[in-house]
């Protein structure tokens, strides 16, 4: 149990800092294609006090550990941006939207490929024994799984998540109607998607982190 509540911990970590990365991934992609929203208002920053929404960020996290929902979801302070101070247009927005997932992606891949490779550095092999399991591992593991919800989870095409950003960045003005309805009805879209069909998309998640590290 002990064991479980420190994993628990250490994974609201991992996720705060992952949205955290997300977030400003958002805001330094706005700022090299022009607009200096982000950064004015000090939001170019890994510091954590700067992106936390307390409920958002600490306390919904911890209450599904807590009550061992079997999921685990969170989000930072969306860092502002201005869509009419990036260059090249609707190119810019697609940037600016895929910018996190690219993130979470990324460090997904970077710590998937050291589990994968880890015995090459001196570590010994992955045992799935939780008694003899390295915490190089079990540190490891929660943060390719974590970037990779996280990834999932955005690229998903419902406001507010960055899928959404990217499908209308594409849209073209005669189906504006599109955009206007699923901005509407954005939240109660994404509460069916992830009450009714998350689980269906959810295994993609353990194929990429198997993919990526190796293990089963």
């Amino acid at each position: 149990m002990q064991v479980q509540l420190i994993n628990g911990i250490f994974y609201v970590v991992v996720l705060i800092m992952s949205v955290i990365i997300h977030e400003v991934a958002h805001g330094y992609s706005a700022h090299l294609l022009g607009d200096d929203t982000a950064r004015l208002n000090g939001r170019l920053t890994l510091n954590p006090l700067r992106h936390l929404d307390p409920f958002g960020s600490v306390i919904l996290p911890l209450l599904l550990i807590i009550m061992n929902a079997g999921f685990v979801i969170g989000w930072a302070r969306p860092v502002p941006y201005n869509p009419a101070n990036l260059r090249n247009g609707r190119i810019g927005n697609f940037i600016v939207a895929i910018s996190g997932i690219a993130a979470n992606l990324a460090i997904a891949i970077i710590f998937g490929l050291l589990i994968r490779f880890a015995p090459s550095f001196g570590l010994p092999p992955y045992n799935p024994n939780p008694l003899l399991l390295n915490p190089f591992y079990t540190i490891a593991s929660i943060i390719v799984m974590v970037n990779l919800v996280l990834a999932l989870f955005n690229i998903i095409p419902i406001p507010p998540l960055d899928g959404s950003k990217v499908l209308f960045s594409f849209l073209p003005v005669r189906l504006h109607y599109i955009e206007e309805f699923l901005e509407r009805w954005g939240m109660f879209l994404l509460l069916f998607f992830i009450i009714f069909l998350w689980s269906t998309v959810a295994p993609i998640i353990y194929y990429a982190f198997s993919f990526i590290t190796g293990l089963h």
